[in-house]
């Protein structure tokens, strides 16, 4: 209803309701998450792109478990921070400016929801004299004119709580808060409180209005933007809990229901405990991030965003420890997520089913390690150096991370809790060493582009999906060195790589330049066009053309994909879903929700199905709508991706039908043919299908022909008999094999008994020393056992060479190894004379030798070394 009543208010104001774009971005390479309401409007503030609309309004949802804005070690210690939330937001782009924006924002506050004006306060901005910035005096003058707050509860406040910046470098601004006293009593810290003092309860932000009326150089001087715009945002849960006339952002109902499902399942009360409390709303937290990421297109990984979910997942496992839950039980929770926030996010619900089986896999995963590093945890802390420390080592912390899958907050939490530290600075240099998972913060990264400007009055437009070639003009470009440039035109029918198809290549020429297109990208609303060339362009026309053939093969597997995942919901059920693909001119490969390996049955049918449906060589209706009509209509959307309010709709007839932006085939019956070449898993509950189409599906045809034809020719046989054929002649393999081995057991076993002839007698005890023939060390070792066997008491030194390679073993009989005689010890005092070192089991142990000429001098000195060693242990 809050939400809700956010939305309607803002609607009244002539804004657009825009729906929340997904919690994983597809188009923005610097954020693993979306972590603000403006994420999807950055193009907007950075001029790349434009909107239909000046005035917008939504719920963003937002995690906030990574990076710069990492709220993740928060959880669960207080009652308001969180890794999963909504933000509230109303923007204006180049509309309204501050008055507006703090007139409706005080109006929404005190006259719909009734906050009582004495308790709220507003912060702008004090200045900053150091960079020349005025204090902003425009927002404090609207506060005191256009509402009726008290005035001294208007506060200047430092650029840290009132200057916004994207980055830095681009837009910024001043903005002015909104904050409310909850009263006394409802702060649990021991300092005077006030607002924006850290760590304070009683004074709690609501709302931050931004003014982005900047733009921030590299060399750090502002200037003034023609165009300034609003981005206002307020937390969900904590309005909640304000409106609600609650304690805690957890006993509003976004999280009750959760928090009493999660009393069921576990069969512990929320409140019985302060670690039982904290255990509850980290796994609620964590359960909201978890799910609506996976809903998006995520999968819990060992890098990225992947690693962040993992991280979450085990952080709230071992948190179902302290619950006594040893079993998965996080997945249950999903259906209450669904019913609490599926009506606000319909995304969730069809994703339900794949949410829960990817949560479920990912529990059963670490929960079978979880326990025995819980255990190695508990000696590591009861070790005399880390309890007088009151440190876990680097080299502790890293083992349960590399070994037990512990995330490095994970431990540090558990530290915390017994009242140790961690040293983090000799984990880190272990994590540089030995793994190998890539740094996204590196991978996520941008730099910024010195463009050549002619003319960039209009955005690129797209006219690839009807038009191969065109007559055009180059907006900007960019040297990049080694004889690459970045080309924006004005009009172009390049695709630029998007929705899992690659970007096109061909040629642009101008005059007697000539630029090869290896790759086209996007950036807002710019295509750009990556070239190699010997000289920059002009501002002259310039002649686009893509390469057809390529375009062709690609426009193949795109279609083909849409025939797939159809042909997939029909065979497996309606709870697959996309979770990545791509598609290129070679194969197209997709990825999607599924829980078991397919049979070849299975393969078999899907192939059948789509090749039938590219025989009957349906004409594909490609057309435009709103989105909701889309969607209404049966229509499937990708969860993960960015649609607008007007998208693309491509319908193939009675079989299936997509948003998609991509280039396809005018009719099913120009893929020609399909065939799926591999099928296997990624991830926990996701497959992955690479397929082929067209001229290389043919081509395949004709290898698989080509090669059943030779070995019908080698073996002399039908094609009908060849797999029934080659099945005898393994088995006939397989006996010969055994008859072999059995052979050569029974050599080495007459070749054993020659040897224990030579064996002498020293001390009562039976020693041999001799040089055998065998093939490999596994059966070197194998006659040493049976040698040990059949030597009571007795020792025995065994030389062999294997590749070139001289290689020691000693055996002890097993009295003898009671009587504390090692066989590491004997062979090392053998292979010494030939610079060789080695090591063992007590009965059992071997030597290389540096120096393989010496092995005979070595086997010479052994009886002698055996006596005076028998004579040291014996005496």
């Amino acid at each position: 209803m809050i939400r809700q009543e956010f939305i309607d208010f803002f609607e009244s104001k002539k804004h657009r309701f825009v729906r929340s774009s997904p919690v994983v971005p597809s188009d923005d390479p610097t954020l693993l998450f979306t972590n603000a309401g403006m994420n999807q409007f950055k193009d907007v503030f950075l001029e790349t792109g434009r909107r239909e609309y000046s005035r917008a309004a939504n719920s963003q949802k937002c995690i906030r478990a990574s990076g710069k804005h990492n709220d993740l070690e928060d959880v669960g210690r207080d009652n308001y921070h969180h890794t999963f939330f909504e933000m509230l937001g109303n923007w204006s782009f180049g509309d309204y400016f501050k008055e507006e924006a703090i007139l409706w924002a005080w109006e929404l506050m005190t006259e719909i929801w009734k906050l009582p004006k004495e308790k709220l306060w507003a912060t702008v901005f004090e200045g900053s004299p150091e960079e020349k910035i005025q204090a902003d005096t425009e927002a404090e003058h609207f506060w005191k004119t256009q509402t009726d707050i008290q005035p001294h509860q208007i506060l200047r406040c430092s650029k840290k709580d009132n200057f916004w910046e994207m980055g830095d470098v681009g837009p910024c601004g001043p903005c002015t808060e909104i904050h409310i006293d909850l009263g006394e009593g409802t702060c649990p810290i021991d300092h005077e409180c006030g607002v924006n003092v850290d760590g304070c309860w009683r004074f709690v932000e609501l709302w931050n209005l931004v003014f982005i009326q900047f733009n921030r150089l590299p060399d750090g001087r502002l200037e003034t933007l023609p165009a300034c715009h609003v981005d206002t945002g307020m937390g969900l849960e904590r309005i909640c809990r304000v409106l609600q006339g609650v304690d805690s952002n957890y006993d509003t109902d976004l999280f009750v229901p959760l928090l009493q499902k999660l009393e069921e399942i576990t069969g512990v009360k929320d409140q019985e405990q302060e670690e039982s409390s904290t255990a509850f709303r980290v796994i609620a937290d964590h359960l909201r991030s978890l799910s609506f990421a996976i809903a998006d297109g995520a999968i819990p990984s060992n890098e990225g965003r992947g690693y962040v979910l993992r991280r979450m997942l085990r952080r709230a496992t071992r948190f179902g420890r302290i619950l006594n839950m040893e079993q998965p039980f996080i997945y249950q929770l999903v259906p209450t997520l669904v019913s609490i926030m599926g009506e606000a996010f319909p995304e969730l619900v069809p994703q339900q089913q794949h949410v829960m089986g990817v949560i479920r896999a990912e529990e059963q995963s670490f929960g079978q390690t979880l326990d025995r590093g819980l255990d190695i945890f508990e000696q590591m802390i009861a070790t005399p150096h880390t309890q007088q420390s009151k440190q876990l080592s680097g080299s502790n912390a890293f083992k349960l991370y590399d070994t037990y899958g512990f995330p490095i907050d994970l431990t540090t939490l558990m530290c915390e809790e017994k009242n140790l530290s961690v040293d983090q600075e000799s984990f880190e240099r272990l994590m540089e060493q030995q793994r190998k998972q890539s740094r996204e913060s590196k991978k996520f990264q941008r730099s910024i582009e010195e463009w050549t400007v002619f003319n960039e009055d209009e955005h690129s437009k797209f006219i690839g999906y009807h038009s191969q070639e065109v007559e055009t003009s180059v907006q900007k470009f960019c040297n990049k060195g080694d004889q690459t440039w970045w080309l924006v035109l004005n009009t172009t029918p390049f695709y630029a790589e998007s929705g899992g198809q690659v970007g096109d290549q061909g040629e642009l020429t101008q005059e007697n330049q000539t630029w090869k297109v290896v790759d086209v990208q996007k950036e807002g609303d710019s295509i750009i066009h990556i070239c190699q060339g010997e000289s920059p362009p002009t501002d002259v026309p310039i002649h686009a053309t893509i390469n057809h053939s390529l375009r062709m093969q690609i426009t193949r597997n795109h279609t083909a994909t849409h025939l797939l995942q159809a042909a997939l919901k029909k065979i497996l059920g309606e709870h697959v879903h996309q979770a990545g693909s791509i598609v290129q001119a070679e194969y197209l490969r997709f990825d999607f929700t599924h829980f078991e390996k397919l049979s070849s049955l299975q393969i078999e049918a899907i192939e059948k199905l789509i090749n039938e449906e590219i025989r009957h060589n349906e004409t594909l209706q490609i057309y435009e709508t709103d989105y909701h009509s889309a969607i209404d209509g049966g229509v499937t959307a990708l969860f993960g991706e960015k649609y607008g309010d007007q998208v693309r709709v491509v319908n193939i007839e009675q079989f299936s039908s997509e948003l998609c932006g991509g280039c396809h085939v005018k009719s099913t019956g120009d893929i020609g043919f399909f065939k799926i070449v591999s099928e296997g898993a990624v991830a926990s509950g996701v497959r992955r299908i690479v397929a082929i189409t067209g001229d290389i599906a043919e081509q395949n045809a004709r290898q698989h022909t080509q090669i059943i034809d030779e070995l019908k020719q080698i073996l002399n046989t039908s094609t009908e008999q060849i797999t029934p054929l080659l099945q005898q002649l393994i088995e006939e393999k397989r006996n010969l094999s055994k008859e072999l081995q059995t052979l050569q057991k029974q050599s080495a076993s007459d070749e054993i008994a020659q040897l224990l002839n030579n064996a002498k007698n020293v001390s009562g005890i039976q020693v041999l020393v001799t040089e055998v023939t065998v093939d490999t060390v596994d059966t070197l070792k194998s006659m040493g056992d049976t040698v040990r066997e059949q030597m009571k008491p007795g020792i025995a030194i065994l030389s062999a060479t294997f590749n070139g390679k001289p290689m020691l073993l000693s055996v002890i009989s097993e009295d003898l190894v009671k009587k504390k005689l090692m066989a590491g010890e004997l062979i090392n005092q053998i292979a010494a004379l030939a610079n060789g070192r080695g090591g063992g089991k007590p009965h059992m142990a071997q030597a290389g030798a540096k120096n393989p000429e010496k092995i005979p001098l070595a086997l010479a000195e052994a009886p002698a070394i055996i006596q005076a060693y028998l004579a040291e242990k014996l005496g």
